[in-house]
């Protein structure tokens, strides 16, 4: 399959393929001919190309942007496409992107936040001023109903309350997610008369690159996929929920270098930082709810919505314990 895919494109771009790292959505594979190398994507999850057009749209537009960091670059096929649909018959996409230098961060979490929230703040900057052409396929996060129509409030609060067997230990943690869902979805009204944008809305350790003999310095973000109209302060939000980690003091110095960086680039109005600890949540009920939809259609076993669930709950509380510091750095760093 994938040496038919290679036959779309130049031939400078068909060499020895080597599989790379694999997420919930994708998998890569990466392309090293003697001239150049390149990495191969498989959307896993989908079959709908008006998804990746959307992407591809927005990171052309960004292409043709002064960046202090590098983006995913479309390869176009010899048809002069770029999107490719695989010959298994299983209705899948691939796409090829340039190649570029650099590594993901590993270890502290602190090294490379401050050169993050930079970089963040910077596409924020620029994303405000894109105009793609097409409109996005993905909603924004504060419509959580129309997003999973098959995770409804009754569904939910059925599930967590008398959770399947296999997830029956999990669940005063299932109760406690329910909760969270019953109380950021009293909240969402009015959330969308803050400013609103294009967002990357997936921003975290796993999409971005950093320079591999300075692990302080991003390099390259990653992975538009998710890229939608929301509001602005839900990029921030994304981000600092995955910073929070266990709330320890290099978590804690992390958020607050993040912070730093982002307001070096732009501050938000008070009413969007006042929303950031609801939007986090949000965030973390979104995840929630795309695991519970993929565990219901069968994309997922119950293996990986348990590890989602231990994970997810144990994020709410750790920002249920720590909101006190948290409200305390948004406020002294991101409002303009």
């Amino acid at each position: 399959m994938l040496n038919s895919i290679l036959k779309h494109y130049a031939a400078e771009y068909n060499g020895e393929i080597k599989q790379g790292a694999s997420g919930w959505n994708n998998t890569t594979y990466f392309i090293e001919s003697r001239t150049r190398r390149s990495v191969l994507r498989i959307y896993e999850t989908h079959q709908d190309r008006e998804k990746i057009q959307f992407e591809h749209a927005v990171l052309e537009a960004l292409g043709q942007r002064t960046l202090s960091f590098g983006i995913p670059l479309p390869v176009k096929t010899l048809a002069g496409e770029t999107i490719v649909q695989t010959a298994d018959g299983s209705g899948r996409y691939a796409c090829m992107f340039e190649y570029m230098e650099g590594m993901r961060p590993e270890g502290d979490s602190e090294t490379a936040a401050y050169s993050f929230g930079n970089a963040a703040g910077e596409l924020v900057c620029v994303l405000a001023g894109v105009e793609p052409g097409v409109q996005p396929s993905y909603r924004p996060y504060y419509e959580l109903a129309q997003s999973y129509p098959a995770c409804t409030p009754e569904i939910v609060q059925q599930f967590c309350k008398q959770p399947p067997a296999f997830f029956h230990d999990l669940r005063n943690a299932l109760i406690y997610i329910a909760d969270a869902l019953t109380g950021i979805t009293r909240q969402l009204d009015g959330l969308e008369q803050l400013p609103q944008q294009l967002v990357h809305g997936d921003l975290n350790y796993s999409n971005l690159l950093v320079n591999s003999d300075d692990p302080a310095q991003v390099v390259a973000l990653l992975d538009f996929e998710f890229c939608t109209q929301d509001v602005r302060a839900m990029e921030p939000a994304v981000i600092i929920s995955g910073l929070m980690g266990h709330g320890s003091e290099r978590d804690q110095a992390a958020v607050k270098l993040f912070c730093q960086g982002f307001s070096s680039r732009i501050r938000l109005a008070r009413e969007e930082v006042e929303a950031i600890p609801a939007l986090m949540r949000l965030r973390h009920i979104d995840v929630f709810l795309h695991f519970m939809s993929r565990f219901f259609n069968g994309t997922d076993g119950p293996e990986v919505l348990r590890r989602q669930v231990q994970s997810i709950y144990a994020d709410l509380r750790q920002l249920e314990k720590n909101g006190g510091w948290l409200d305390e750095s948004l406020q002294q760093s991101l409002i303009g």
